[in-house]
């Protein structure tokens, strides 16, 4: 079956975050020469599939299934695909059902190529969503059967022209609230008055876009960023008893949430104040010489007019669990120019070329 003729039954599918809307059901079908292997928990359905060509390496291809709710004002069904100038229209069409559709394809025809290790899938269908009960959950059962991949790609859509990007990490999330108490009273009175404004107006130079760290070869400084200042009643005679600071830290590798809050904490010592914080992604980082990120860079290069880089921009993907799991792993994909928009479109010509290229980088393992 053709990638583009996969990637046309995947779209129809309604696959709104942690619905798979029986897209999962289709996939076993296809995929019927590797074993199948369901894993659901949470409302999230989870499929891995497996194939051992010989005692080679294993090599893991990863993706989601599901989409973000499309919106109102499309030009056309966004769940029916539409086919015109060289594009398909739908939901998913870039994020991320194309690489999905590709890796499928890639993997339906390993037995063509020299590939001498294991292949195998994992597809979810909550990754756009909190993703608790989605990939991790499949990696968790991978690590108690001893089948955890050497190597893994994320088929996410990576690139602004086709070709141009692969990504070899990205930062984490750290989100935090401090509540800084006061003592309310009138503003006519302000020795009567703890006012906690006045106590962290000196203070918030300190860590409004204070950075934690200075950066390296693939990563901007992680800051602090304030997301979000309230307090008081909205009158101008009484002073506010507390104030909120919300804020957030985009980290790398090189920040911890341990020294966000040991810093926070430094800042505000002596103040009667309570710090929430977490971590809600953590950052990978993967090398940059690893065997994965050199064959994914070779296969491109043979594909496509143009050298990709090597980047950890953007949000947060699920590659991050794959690292954690100790996988050396990459994201490569379609370009994202209209992931989560109206109208969502990927080129016909770039999917064919990304299923070529998986193709190859199976061929070199």
């Amino acid at each position: 079956m053709k990638t583009i003729e996969i990637l046309t039954e995947l779209l129809r599918f309604k696959s709104i975050t942690p619905n798979d809307d029986g897209a999962m059901n289709y996939i076993s079908m296809l995929m019927d020469d590797f074993a199948i292997t369901n894993i659901d928990e949470g409302g999230t359905k989870n499929l891995l599939l497996m194939r051992k060509f010989g005692d080679g390496e294993h090599l893991c291809f990863a993706g989601h299934i599901d989409v973000v709710p499309p919106g109102q004002g499309w030009e056309s069904d966004p769940f029916e695909p539409v086919s015109k100038d060289g594009f398909i229209y739908a939901r998913g069409a870039q994020d991320m059902k194309a690489g999905v559709a590709a890796f499928i394809s890639a993997c339906k025809d390993a037995s063509k190529t020299k590939f001498n290790g294991t292949l195998s899938m994992i597809i979810t269908s909550d990754e756009e969503g909190d993703g608790k009960y989605g990939t991790i959950k499949v990696l968790e059962y991978m690590k108690k059967q001893g089948i955890l991949p050497d190597f893994a790609l994320v088929a996410e859509p990576t690139c602004a022209q086709f070709g141009d990007t692969i990504k070899i990490g990205r930062r984490g999330s750290i989100n935090g609230k401090i509540i800084v108490r006061g003592k309310q009273g009138h503003a006519a009175y302000p020795s009567k008055c703890i006012n906690p404004v006045h106590q962290i107006a000196p203070l918030l130079a300190k860590i409004a876009g204070h950075d934690m760290d200075g950066g390296n070869e693939f990563f901007e400084p992680s800051k602090i960023v304030i997301t979000d200042i309230r307090g008081g009643m909205e009158v101008v005679n009484v002073t506010p008893a507390d104030i909120k600071i919300m804020f957030n830290v985009r980290n790398s590798n090189l920040t911890s949430l341990e020294s966000v809050e040991n810093y926070i904490k430094s800042v505000f010592a002596g103040l009667d104040f309570e710090l929430n914080i977490a971590q809600t992604s953590k950052p990978y980082l993967s090398d940059k010489n690893s065997k994965i990120v050199r064959a994914i860079s070779m296969a491109i290069e043979k594909h496509c007019t143009t050298i990709p880089h090597l980047s950890t921009t953007g949000g947060t993907s699920d590659a991050r669990h794959l690292s954690e799991f100790g996988v050396s792993v990459v994201e490569f994909g379609v370009c994202n120019d209209r992931i989560h928009q109206i109208n969502e479109r990927v080129s016909i010509d770039e999917v064919k070329k990304l299923k070529a290229i998986f193709t190859d980088l199976i061929d070199s393992f």
